[in-house]
């Protein structure tokens, strides 16, 4: 019996060895030294202006339900996708090259901080081969660093990995609206036909409900706070910004929160009220509507925005994206509209930094604000700064976007936030 034991023992202790054997080659093959995709080119004006042409194009409110619509994606619409979707969900950066009949796909992130793991690699490089089909594209081959993957496995893997970061309803929708994609050499058209309720389901995919849950409570409170403002048709935004901050630091007081999802739910909230979308869109339609206020930052009612809008961007995971759309306003302005303001870009580059605060020290921003805050401490001084510059003025004065003249006034700019008590 006592042999019988000892054999039995052994052999649990063999497949236990062969199996960490087995994982440790796995972890070899899987992981890597260097990234292969490295995020060179940053998101810029011109492609924020594309993507804002394209969701116009193809927003649900605008297209009747049910008509068959095409979509061209050129490899720079997909890059930009790719890589933001990939920070904001995954913590990766992505890109795709696209060919007759096919695409690649390759991600990179950080592998996880995790005993022993550098030795085997620090990156996880993942490659994905769509194939066009008459209809959604077919996985032709994956693999992660050099460990390949049957293309069965990988395309049951695709509804965990949605679900895993949060995407399981954007997954769906998605794969009832496209009938069609087919891949030609650097885009990718995409045939679709939104539902009878494609705004309706866009819309709850925008808010996860665990979001509208922690973004009630903020909700309320400026509903309360709009109600009694005096006077009643304007308020600055710091007296909106120190109560919605000391409910954040009492919420996140509580055992298990989470501060940082609490200074997020905060500003969206305000965001949305600022912006007058409020409880329409994005919010239920049984939320109560907080009472319209115009709100002032520096005696104006267009710089709450610019602040709010650039936290808002930061919050949500895309600080380069923040910038990139705080520039495309402003070029945009340029173009046809009130002119580049070097002061409402002096206000997107304050709220970046507020944003960036409220997730990366969450605490510290909370205690600061909920103290009392002046205008002074987060917003720099602007009155000296050029404003309502048409484009041929700008380019005139300053030389245009990226000239040494523009990217002096850029730095006083940044040398003034830094300079701001809160935001230091």
């Amino acid at each position: 019996m006592t042999k019988l034991l000892f054999h039995g023992a052994r052999g649990v202790l063999l497949v236990g060895l062969l199996l960490a054997l087995l994982l440790g080659l796995a972890a070899a093959a899987a992981l890597q030294r260097e990234p292969s995709v490295v995020l060179t080119a940053a998101v810029d004006h011109r492609d924020v202006a594309r993507a804002v042409a394209l969701l116009r194009a193809h927003d649900p409110r605008r297209v009747p339900a049910g008509r068959v619509r095409q979509l061209w994606l050129g490899e720079r619409d997909l890059d930009v996708l790719l890589s933001h979707a990939g920070q904001r969900w995954l913590g990766a950066v992505g890109r795709v090259r696209v060919e007759r009949g096919a695409a690649t796909l390759q991600f990179s992130a950080r592998a996880p901080a995790w005993p022993g793991i550098a030795l085997f690699g620090r990156w996880i490089n993942v490659e994905l081969r769509l194939r066009e089909t008459p209809a959604l594209p077919a996985i032709e081959s994956a693999s992660i660093g050099r460990l390949p993957l049957p293309s069965a496995l990988a395309a049951r893997m695709a509804p965990w990995l949605a679900a895993r970061a949060g995407l399981a309803a954007e997954a769906r929708l998605a794969a009832e609206v496209v009938q069609q994609v087919r891949f030609a050499p650097r885009l990718l058209l995409v045939t679709y036909a939104w539902p009878g309720d494609g705004r309706q389901r866009v819309m709850a995919t925008l808010l996860r409900p665990e979001d509208r849950e922690r973004l009630r409570p903020y909700h309320d409170r400026i509903v309360e706070l709009a109600a009694r403002a005096e006077p009643a048709w304007q308020a600055p935004l710091a007296e909106l910004l120190v109560p919605l901050f000391e409910l954040a630091r009492t919420r996140s007081a509580a055992e298990g929160a989470d501060a940082a999802a609490e200074n997020r739910a905060a500003i969206v909230a305000l965001t949305l009220y600022a912006s007058g979308r409020g409880a329409g869109g994005v919010l239920p339609a049984d939320w109560p509507r907080a009472r319209p206020m115009r709100l002032l930052l520096a005696g104006r009612d267009d710089f709450p925005l610019h602040f709010l809008v650039s936290a808002a961007l930061v919050v949500e995971g895309s600080s380069p994206l923040a910038q990139a759309i705080g520039l495309y306003k402003e070029v945009a302005d340029a173009r046809g509209g009130s002119g580049f303001s070097f002061n409402d870009m002096a206000a997107n580059r304050a709220g970046t930094r507020f944003g960036e605060l409220a997730v990366q020290a969450p605490a510290r921003l909370q205690a600061a604000v909920a103290g009392g805050l002046a205008e002074r401490d987060f917003m720099p001084e602007v009155a000296d700064l050029p404003e309502f510059l048409s484009q041929a003025e700008l380019r005139r004065r300053y030389g245009g976007v990226g000239a040494p003249a523009y990217n002096a006034l850029v730095e006083e700019i940044e040398r003034r936030v830094d300079a701001l008590p809160l935001l230091r």
